[in-house]
């Protein structure tokens, strides 16, 4: 069955009006039923108090727990509610107690942050980073991960599904039944996944997996969360800087974590951002995030097609499968003046630079990109018009004399 964009097309605002966004990697447009949630709590704190209406929003703050679990095929127990993705994938890093040798393999398409994570700890505690192989199609070798696993011995793994900076989607679910079988942990970032990918956690092998509400899955900025396996909360796996939300002080010189994922959570809460989480979670539930994320995928496709034929364009995106972010790199025009001339016509996408994501980048030999990332609420025709767009910035090929 073909997917029809047009109802949810008519619960997002800006597109109604004519704006088109294709910056969904970033920050997607919230529908409707999100505003709702995010306006009718603030409205309720004006006129409560903060403390009063978090208090009366209980039961339904109680829900989106299940809610973001639905979403990742997981119980609620397993999850917590933190303020973005970066915050979970550092929470879950700082539940091991790494000292000078331990080794974090990781992929050479990982997010920034975490790589800065990572060198943080090499710096400060001696941690040794190593990275698996890449496939010659592009994207992490299972079989390099597995190979380095038994060579190295590593305090863990951490992977992330489709980068920043391009179409990537990496072999997780392989990595994941590698971990398995090996025993080590596995972390995975699963930021731009989430509501473009359906997520099974069993089916991942993850003990860990980090997602924010502003991207595919079109909640809001300042929350995401942090799903949490079975195996590490009866290990006690805990952040190293724990808040009285995750422990019971009991006596002066003990405390006792709290029994599920909510160890991982502090205790002051954006509540209308959490409400507007369930309420995003709710929303992709109903549209299908797998008929959805294949037909953003698609758009993703036909942007790929037109920008490979457009004269003094490079698409950078590699790989056997490839998600709903397109990026392109324009000779003689940086990415950033491209970006702010299409943002004047009404058209959002996004700059990446070469410091977002080092090791790929140099591999492309690319210095920046413009990132166009569409979701189900966009249309073929869109795509056709950015397209027509970014003819201003297509280079003609010389002219022989």
């Amino acid at each position: 069955m073909t997917f029809d964009p047009a109802p949810w097309r008519m619960d997002t605002p800006a597109a109604v009006r004519g704006r088109i966004h294709l910056n969904n990697a970033g920050a997607a447009l919230m529908p409707q039923p999100v505003i709702a949630a995010l306006t009718d709590h603030i409205t309720l704190e004006v006129q409560l108090g903060g403390y009063e209406a978090a208090d009366a929003a209980r039961p339904d703050v109680a829900a989106v727990y299940d809610d973001v679990a639905r979403l990742v095929a997981g119980d609620a127990r397993n999850i917590a509610l933190v303020e973005n993705a970066t915050v979970a994938f550092a929470l879950a890093l700082s539940a091991f107690d790494f000292s000078a040798g331990d080794v974090i393999l990781t992929t050479r398409n990982d997010y920034i942050s975490n790589q800065l994570m990572y060198l943080s700890l090499s710096a400060r505690l001696g941690v040794e980073i190593v990275r698996a192989e890449d496939l010659p199609g592009a994207g992490v070798d299972p079989g390099s991960v597995r190979e380095l696993i038994r060579q190295r011995r590593p305090k863990i793994v951490a992977a992330t599904w489709i980068p920043t900076n391009s179409g990537l989607i990496q072999p997780i679910a392989d990595i994941g039944r590698i971990c398995a079988e090996e025993e080590v942990p596995y972390l995975v970032d699963a930021c731009q996944a989430v509501g473009q990918l359906p997520i099974d956690v069993a089916r991942v092998h993850c003990d860990f997996l980090a997602a924010t509400a502003r991207k595919f899955l079109r909640g809001p900025r300042g929350v995401g969360f942090l799903y949490v396996s079975d195996r590490m909360l009866d290990r006690r796996a805990a952040p190293l800087l724990i808040d009285m939300r995750g422990a019971d002080w009991i006596t002066a010189d003990a405390f006792e974590l709290a029994a599920d994922a909510r160890r991982f959570e502090n205790w002051e809460f954006a509540y209308a951002l959490v409400l507007g989480l369930g309420a995003a979670a709710r929303y992709a539930l109903r549209v299908g995030i797998e008929p959805a994320g294949r037909y953003a995928a698609d758009l993703a496709g036909h942007a790929r097609d037109g920008l490979c034929r457009m004269p003094g364009a490079r698409v950078l995106d590699r790989g056997p499968d490839l998600a709903a972010i397109a990026t392109v790199a324009f000779d003689g025009s940086a990415a950033e003046d491209i970006v702010l001339a299409l943002r004047d016509q009404a058209i959002n996408t996004s700059a990446i630079a070469r410091s977002s994501a080092v090791i790929d980048m140099d591999l492309k030999h690319a210095t920046d990109a413009v990132r166009i990332s569409p979701h189900y609420y966009n249309t073929r025709r869109e795509i056709d018009t950015l397209l027509s767009a970014l003819e201003e910035f297509a280079t003609p090929p010389a002219q022989g004399r």
